[in-house]
């Protein structure tokens, strides 16, 4: 019996370690630890061209929840290689890059940039200059994805410059656009959100440092009332919004201007229908670091 004992004690010494080992630390099921999860993304990135695809195939871009900067494999890596080299080999080209989000996502911190789209379209922007392609090159899109899930979180589209072509904003310091969040329906009214208000303080303390800039801030409006009118309305925003940075203190100069709704973004209808997302982001304002111009 005394043998039996031992025997069971010495076992037990042994098993309940080694369980422990393999449940704690091999299948990561112990305390408030949840499991960690790999998940192989879709490889269904490309690069395209109008319907023509120059790149196909190649691994999606990974963001972490409410994350800016995307988490690079890489597969990922090699992409960007590779359209680095395509832009530097076509030179009249422009690329488009649309960065998504999750509607869970929409009150995460963006830093200047108004959503996360915008913040991560523009971190993938970055990685493209430090590959050598000019930043003049670059205009980006945004959109919320739609459900739970967001299967293509970044995409590339290549396009050519036309005069009469839709206007494309770049979401950089120097020449950011914010939408209509910041103003009322129809109202005139700035009530910078977060994002906005800490974009106003970094641009005050640029031109602080740096006296030979100056902002132009420029309103747009949707297509819905008379041009006239939205000329007017667009104008009486970026007053507004120069107002609001004067009471930050800058002392450069501003102008104010106004489009109206002459330079859409995207329709303002399709197909004879309303394009109600297209509206929204065509009413915006855009702040525009530029030098001052010489006497």
């Amino acid at each position: 019996m005394r043998g039996f004992i031992i025997g069971f004690l010495v076992f037990a010494a042994f098993a309940i370690p080694a369980r422990r080992y393999f449940v704690c630390e091999l299948r990561h099921h112990c305390g408030d630890q949840p499991p960690i999860q790999t998940t192989a993304r879709p490889m269904t990135l490309s690069l395209k061209d109008g319907d023509k695809s120059i790149l196909q195939g190649y691994e999606q871009f990974g963001f972490a929840p409410n994350a800016v900067q995307p988490d690079l494999s890489a597969n990922n890596k090699d992409f960007l290689g590779k359209v680095a080299e395509y832009l530097k080999a076509n030179p009249d080209k422009r690329i488009t890059i649309t960065g998504r989000y999750l509607e869970s996502e929409k009150a995460a911190k963006s830093g200047i940039f108004e959503n996360l789209g915008i913040a991560r379209a523009a971190a993938v922007v970055q990685l493209l200059t430090q590959l050598g392609v000019e930043e003049k090159r670059f205009t980006i899109d945004h959109e919320m994805a739609k459900g739970a899930t967001m299967g293509e979180p970044v995409s590339f589209s290549l396009y050519l410059p036309k005069p009469d072509d839709y206007d494309r904003p770049v979401y950089s310091f120097k020449d950011n656009t914010f939408s209509d969040a910041n103003f009322a329906f129809g109202s005139d009214e700035f009530k910078p959100g977060e994002q906005c208000v800490l974009y106003a303080d970094s641009v005050k303390t640029f031109l602080d440092a740096n006296p030979v800039m100056m902002l132009t801030i420029t309103g747009h409006t949707d297509s819905i009332g008379h041009e006239k009118a939205n000329l007017n309305l667009g104008l009486r925003r970026a007053k507004n919004a120069v107002a609001y940075f004067r009471e930050l203190g800058v002392k450069a100069n501003i102008a104010a201007d106004t489009k109206g709704e002459e330079q859409p973004i995207v329709p303002n209808s399709i197909g004879g229908k309303d394009n109600p997302e297209g509206r929204q982001k065509n009413r915006r304002v855009n702040f525009r670091i530029t030098e001052k111009p010489t006497q």
